[in-house]
């Protein structure tokens, strides 16, 4: 009894010790006046705050490009992208812009034009589709708002209706068949002969010389015919002397109706011939940009051409909606093309992720805004 008492009693005293309450409160006391000077200098953040966007009533584009500089997120990166384009927008840089996805049908087709016909793009790297639609809208033709799902049907049902009365759906976008056929005739009687004769010349003709071809024949048939709608993007480029460049030509309607051509014909592209003039371009760029919209072959095409060059991009700027984690190149970030030696060390790079619809006219518009400003 005696030794479970003195134990006991032993436990008390040393829970007695240990539980002081005088101790943490002066351990808490402590912590309230602790000196936070021994932490390192908060160098990345401590003098920028997050400030809260301002908008109002008739405010201009820049404007509100600035404001969008006070907030982070995805505003953040759209305004870093504004001020990498606009610096890319110099007179001294050499732009490559890369356009991928459904730009001309979703009606992006006039600024990308405008970017080209104002000086603002040296060398373009686009699709088929994209040049496809171009020159659609440049005979006559004309895409529609439509609908990704009908009231009352699924989505197939609503495709099925569509499939029967002649039109193409991209997305919430229509486009009626017969303009294909259009497109057809366009390319028979006014692209495909003068390309033709130069190959029974010379055995083949390049790519980029299709697409400058296309571009003359989109701007004389426009003007002739009195066509409402704008000659596009091709014709800007032939008038512009900027190269177009579409690498992956066959996966298109423009590529089917070339190889058609192709088997009665004399004509024939030939794929590797572009890739000369492109990268003499890089080579004697003083400093180059790359502005890419969308992923696939033109991104990758643009961003590869610095790989047989000495240098690589000072400036590069996205706008994509594919993530990275699927290791595909669409996705990729700019600063994975620095891994590469597609962008120098020290690039100015930003990525914006988000529907290109959208933030294409607002990096241009605000960028531009900039540019001209400085200028008068």
């Amino acid at each position: 009894m005696t030794d479970e008492h003195d134990g006991t009693a032993d436990h008390h005293e040393d829970d007695s010790h240990d539980g002081d309450h005088s101790d943490d409160e002066s351990d808490g006391g402590q912590h309230e006046d602790e000196d936070h000077s021994e932490y390192p200098p908060r160098e990345t953040f401590s003098h920028d705050p997050v400030g809260h966007t301002d908008v109002w009533a008739g405010m201009s584009v820049g404007e509100l490009a600035d404001q969008y500089g006070h907030a982070g997120v995805g505003a953040a990166n759209l305004h870093e992208a504004i001020d990498v384009t606009a610096a890319m927008f110099d007179d001294d840089v050499t732009v490559f812009c890369g356009l991928a996805g459904a730009m001309v049908p979703t009606g992006m087709r006039r600024v990308v034009a405008d970017l080209i016909r104002d000086g603002y793009i040296d060398a373009l790297v686009t699709t088929g589709a994209n040049l496809t639609h171009d020159a659609i809208e440049a005979i006559g033709g004309k895409h529609h708002h439509g609908c990704a799902h009908a009231a009352g049907k699924t989505e197939r049902e609503h495709d099925e209706t569509l499939r029967d009365e002649g039109v193409d759906r991209i997305y919430n976008v229509y486009l009626p068949q017969e303009h294909f056929a259009e497109f057809e005739s366009h390319l028979r009687s006014e692209v495909f002969p003068p390309l033709e004769a130069a190959c029974e010349e010379s055995g083949s003709v390049s790519i980029q010389e299709l697409t400058h071809e296309l571009g003359r024949a989109n701007l004389e048939v426009n003007e002739r015919d009195d066509v409402e709608e704008s000659p596009g993007i091709a014709a800007a480029a032939y008038e512009a002397e900027v190269p177009i460049y579409c690498p992956a030509v066959q996966d298109s309607v423009l590529g089917l109706q070339a190889w058609m051509y192709s088997q009665t014909t004399a004509f024939t592209l030939d794929a590797l011939g572009d890739m000369t003039a492109l990268t003499d371009l890089a080579f004697e760029a003083d400093e180059a940009g790359a502005f890419v919209i969308g992923g696939g072959v033109p991104k990758n095409f643009t961003l590869q051409t610095m790989l047989v060059t000495p240098r690589a991009y000072d400036y590069a700027v996205q706008l994509t909606m594919d993530p990275p984690q699927t290791g595909g190149l669409s996705g990729a970030t700019l600063e994975e093309a620095r891994s590469w030696g597609k962008l120098e060390k020290d690039a100015r790079n930003v990525s914006v992720y988000a529907d290109a619809t959208i933030t294409l006219p607002l990096v241009v518009a605000a960028a531009r805004d900039r540019v001209e400003g400085t200028r008068t």
